[in-house]
């Protein structure tokens, strides 16, 4: 089961580690991202807080596999 656990955790961290970066690289070229004077917009702020915590949410995964793995659950 551990191992189970282990791989699934993992699997997460990786899919947002490859995931939300290139959505954010997306999100800073689409035109709703600045306004007219090229100030970010809160739309490129909401989706950067997304980011920011889905990486956090990476970090926590790897934490928690390590966790999981050198205990056995």
């Amino acid at each position: 089961m551990s191992v189970f656990v282990v791989v699934v955790l993992l699997l997460g961290a990786v899919f947002n580690v490859v995931t939300w970066p290139t959505f954010l690289r997306r999100v800073a070229r689409d035109p709703r991202a600045r306004d007219a004077s090229g100030a970010r917009t809160r739309f490129y702020t909401v989706h950067l807080v997304l980011v920011v915590l889905a990486l956090a949410m990476s970090a926590l995964f790897v934490v928690a596999a390590i966790a999981v793995g050198a205990t056995g659950f």
